[in-house]
Parts: structure tokens; C-alpha cells; sequence
């Protein structure tokens, strides 16, 4: 027994300092409930015990425990990150720091949502930052606009939680002082070899001629590029083990020079990082924790970590994802501006388009893509996703998400005028949304009068009992409405029933357009309540479909179609 007590407490006072003896009895009995028949001779025997180890200089403590429990010095398990993903290596509560590394030739459309939704949600996870990068150190693809719309789709995405945004072209000055760095350090060197000839070269596993230059010599020519050297007669180099296993990974290129004019610089900035090395630096300067992006950059992070341990930075820890083929989607930022201009497209937000500019306008919530993003998690596999499939599960959650937003309409696409005879005249109230009932009703008044829908009308049976939703049953004789009751349990109860069907007082309307997918309108009719929405608002147009509202005039309230 004095064994037990005695590992007790030592690791109670080399943990705390001090040995509580309550908390020492509550240990022990835990590992031998035998001993809770005489707790009074347990606890004397911990109070001689406490006694004894109190008595121990700090550096004989561990080293006592080390003899009688060395089990006991092994390092503690943080406390597990609760969160829906799997938890990230060497991770820390307060301390992850992420980023998505867009390039600025358009916004962003749903190729870039799974990988950005995903870095934001361990960001949140861990309580960390999202950074959003913009890469833009190739300066022959760049849209101008696009640093703006990045931005605000990551906003969008993360709800407003970036936490900062780094534009590459701005920190060239950064990039200049660490490549001239790694030439002093002799890490580096200018190479003035064809490109097909240095990559012949390499593929046999020897150095070039230029490798071999003194410092001296290689700071000359770095200085060169700025002045000297045409677009490509140099690269800077950095010395790798040229005959590593991987040839992409032999003396690499990190800066190169490109004449063309970039929109965010001076004309005289001719001298470029490439990818690898701008992300380094950026990477160990902004404190990126975590790197997670496809497994087609997986060698792109090893160029990456040489890089860093060149300066002797602690390089980020890499995951990556399997690559997600989205079958049948097809998309080119380029080619997509090319279409805008010539007209094929309104914008980027054509309602045709992926991008999310258009699926906002729709109505697509951002947590929607963050649930797509989390079902399917930081995976190595290949996955192909069919774009039914896609929008199938993408649906799916913005509808969890806008179903209690989405107040109730009655709306009539091809409205056609009928008589219900002996139809009552009276008020009908029903609620905005069924869920929520403070959320107030819409009245109607109703008489023999209404608006149904022409496919509605055209699809009516002969004695089958049919009803208006909340107003009234009828049945259909010779081709005449003829009213029946107005108890929707009767309707329940017909032994022949027809359809349920919208419906709107002849007197009380505004006109509705709907814009759908396809670009196509549906033209119709919508209640008089539906003028008091606004611009933003996401309706549920009763057994139809969910839309958002993009404008409302005096006589007709235009929307966009959103999904079933």
C-alpha cells in the first residue's frame, strides 16, 4: 500500500509543487478499491508519506518518481480539439495559422471553395488565423479586379473572419534581400544555360558550369538580372544535392526575370520569385503553422522546406488532399473573361456560371460549401464527383441552412383566371412560415375568382376531390369548378384525390419573374405580400422551390432560382 501512496505522491508534487493529500487518497483508491474499508489508516499513512516527500529537495523528486513510477513522467496528452475534422499534426489551440494562395486571374468559383472552406474551418477549429494570399509574382495572367473579388468571396466564405491579406507583388523588395542572401551564403547561383540544355543536364545528375562560381562572381550576375540579363538568359538557382532521387528537386529555380508590365508595379520590376520561393518566405514570415492544399503540390513543399532550411527556419507541417475531379466541370478564369467581354456572359455572377459571385446572388449560403468541405475532410484519395452529385449534397445543406430564413409564398407561373362555383367569399390567414408563427401571416381575400397555374389546370381529373392549399376543395364536373367543402381532413379522407394546388385571388397579385439556371424565365404571378420584401430576402415559393429576391419594382418582383 505504502507503494501506491508513495508514486502518488511524488507525482502529485512534481507536477503541482505541493502534494494535496485528499487528492493522493482519491488516486490510490481509484487503483485499489480494496483499500475503501479503512480510509482513516489509508489517509495517516499519506500524511506520513506527504510528510516524507515535502521533505525532498525539487531535483530528488523526479528523480525518485523516475525510480518507483517512471511511467508517471511521460508527457501528458494535450486535451483532444473537439471539432468535426480530423486534428492537424503538432497543432495547438491559439496558436494554427492557415492561408489559401489564390492567384488573381479571376474570382473564386467552386474548385477553390472545398479548399478554402476547409483551411477556414480548422482555422476556426483551432481557434487560429486564415490568412488569404494573393500570389500574383506571374504577371502575364493577372485580372486587375480580382484582388478585390478574392477578397470578398473569402470574406464571404469565412464570414468575415480573414484575418489578413498578403498581395505578393508588394513584398518584392522582401524577395530580393533573401535571394541575395542565399548567394552570399553560396546557396545560390546564377545560371546562365539554356533551359533545355540545364535540364538535359540534370536528368544525368551533373551540375552545370555555372554552379561552380564564386560568390564574387554569382553576386555580379544576380545583380545583373535587374539590368543586365534579357528575359531568359538567367535563373537563380539554389544548390540542392544534384543527384537527389527526385529530379524536380535538383537546383531549382527561385527567381527569373519576365518583361511583362505588371498592373500593381513600377515597369522596372523584371525580376520575379518564383512560386516555391515567394511562398517560403511568406510562409515562415506570416507564421503559417499548417500548409493544406492538392497532393499535386506535394514536391512543390519539399522545394519549400529546403528553402526554409537554408535560413534555418522550422518549416510548416504539410497535408495534403486527394485530387477532386469534378466531372463535367470545366472552367478558365481567362476564358470565362474572354466570354463576359464578348458578351456571352453578363458577369461573373451570370447565374450559368460556377463562380461564387453568381451562386451568392442565387442564394447559396457559404456554410453550405464549409459542410461540403467537412464531409469530405483532408483525404489522400482521388475522388471524381459528379456535378449531380455535387449539387445533390451541396443543396442539401444550404437548404438545412435557408429552410428557416425562407418565409412562405403562393406563387402562379402561367396564371390562368377560373371559377370555382359557390366558392365562399372570405379572408384567408395563413402563416409566413409554418415553424415560426411570430413571424406573422399573410391575409388573402378570396371569392369564386383565383389564378391557378396553367399546368395545374391542364392536369385536373373528373370527379377526383382537388383542393386550393388552405382555402377550399372542388371537384371538376364537365369541365366545370364546382366547390365541395373547405375541411382539408375531408380532403385527406377522399377516396379519389386530385391535386393541391397554389392558388391566388384574381384581385390580389404582383407580377413574379423567376430567373432560372439555364438563363430562361419563368413569367407568373405572386402574392401582394411579396411586396414588402427586399432585395437579399430567400422566399420559398410554395411547392415549388426556393429563390432570392434581386430586384423589386412597382409592378413586378424579379428573382433568382436557388434550388428544390
Amino acid at each position: 500500500m505504502k507503494d501506491i501512496i508513495l508514486k502518488y505522491c511524488l507525482k502529485n508534487f512534481y507536477e503541482f509543487g505541493s502534494v494535496n493529500p485528499k487528492v493522493v487518497l482519491g488516486m490510490v483508491l481509484r487503483e485499489d478499491s480494496g483499500l475503501k474499508k479503512d480510509v482513516p489508516k489509508v489517509m495517516k499513512l499519506i500524511n506520513e508519506v506527504v510528510e516524507e516527500v515535502s521533505k525532498l529537495e525539487s531535483g530528488e523528486i523526479k528523480k525518485r518518481l523516475k525510480e518507483v513510477a517512471p511511467e508517471m513522467l511521460q508527457v501528458k496528452k494535450e486535451k483532444k480539439i473537439e471539432g468535426p475534422l480530423k486534428e492537424l499534426p503538432n497543432a495547438k489551440k491559439g496558436k494554427v495559422v492557415v492561408r489559401i494562395a489564390p492567384s488573381p486571374s479571376g474570382p473564386l468559383h467552386i474548385g477553390h471553395a472545398y479548399g478554402a472552406s476547409l483551411n477556414y474551418e480548422y482555422a476556426k477549429m483551432y481557434k487560429g488565423k486564415f490568412i488569404v494570399r494573393i500570389e500574383d509574382t506571374n504577371p502575364e495572367n493577372i485580372y486587375a479586379p480580382a484582388y478585390e473579388l478574392i477578397v470578398d468571396d473569402a470574406n464571404w466564405l469565412t464570414d468575415n473572419k480573414v484575418a489578413e491579406v498578403v498581395v505578393q507583388s508588394s513584398r518584392l523588395g522582401i524577395y530580393y534581400d533573401h535571394a541575395e542572401k542565399l548567394v552570399k551564403m553560396g546557396r545560390a547561383y546564377v545560371c546562365e544555360c539554356d533551359a533545355d540544355k540545364f535540364k538535359e543536364i540534370k536528368a544525368k545528375g551533373k551540375a552545370c558550369p555555372c554552379r561552380e562560381l564564386r560568390v564574387k562572381d554569382n553576386s555580379l550576375r544576380y545583380a545583373k538580372m535587374f539590368n543586365g540579363y534579357a528575359e531568359g538568359e538567367a535563373v537563380l538557382r539554389l544548390k540542392t544535392d544534384i543527384k537527389d532521387k527526385n529530379p524536380a528537386m535538383r537546383d531549382f529555380g527561385i527567381m527569373r526575370i519576365n518583361e511583362h508590365v505588371h498592373p500593381k508595379t513600377s515597369k522596372e520590376s523584371r525580376v520575379w520569385p518564383l512560386m516555391v520561393f515567394s511562398v517560403a518566405i511568406d510562409d515562415h514570415e506570416y507564421g503559417v503553422t499548417h500548409v493544406m492544399n492538392g497532393k499535386e503540390h506535394h514536391d512543390n513543399g519539399l522545394k519549400e522546406k529546403m528553402i526554409m532550411e537554408c535560413f534555418g527556419w522550422t518549416a510548416p507541417e504539410y497535408k495534403h488532399w486527394g485530387r477532386i475531379n469534378f466531372e463535367g466541370f470545366k472552367v478558365s478564369a481567362s476564358k470565362t473573361r474572354a466570354a463576359i467581354e464578348h458578351g456571352e456572359y453578363s458577369g461573373w455572377d451570370d447565374i450559368r456560371l460556377p463562380f461564387l459571385l453568381a451562386l451568392r446572388r442565387r442564394g447559396y449560403q457559404a456554410g453550405a460549401f464549409r459542410k461540403y468541405a467537412i464531409e469530405i475532410g483532408l483525404s489522400l484519395n482521388d475522388k471524381t464527383v459528379s456535378m449531380e452529385e455535387f449539387w445533390k449534397m451541396v443543396n442539401a445543406f444550404n437548404k438545412e441552412i435557408v429552410e428557416e430564413k425562407a418565409n412562405r409564398y403562393f406563387f402562379v407561373d402561367g396564371p390562368r383566371e377560373v371559377v370555382i362555383e359557390g366558392a365562399p367569399s372570405r379572408k384567408v390567414e395563413i402563416e409566413l412560415h409554418p415553424d415560426f408563427s411570430d413571424r406573422g401571416t399573410r391575409k388573402f381575400k378570396v371569392g369564386e375568382k383565383v389564378f391557378i397555374a396553367e399546368k395545374d389546370l391542364g392536369n385536373l381529373k373528373e370527379g377526383a376531390m382537388h383542393r386550393l392549399m388552405d382555402y377550399c376543395n372542388f371537384t371538376v364536373e364537365k369541365g366545370v369548378l364546382k366547390f365541395l367543402s373547405e375541411d382539408y381532413e375531408e380532403y385527406k379522407a377522399a377516396k379519389k384525390k386530385g391535386r393541391i394546388m397554389h392558388w391566388l385571388p384574381v384581385e390580389e397579385s404582383v407580377g413574379v419573374e423567376v430567373l432560372m439556371e439555364d438563363d430562361s424565365t419563368v413569367k407568373g404571378l405572386g402574392e401582394k405580400e411579396m411586396k414588402k420584401l427586399k432585395v437579399g430576402d430567400i422566399v420559398q415559393l410554395e411547392r415549388r422551390y426556393f429563390a432570392r429576391v434581386d430586384e423589386v419594382g412597382k409592378k413586378i418582383i424579379k428573382m433568382w432560382y436557388l434550388h428544390k
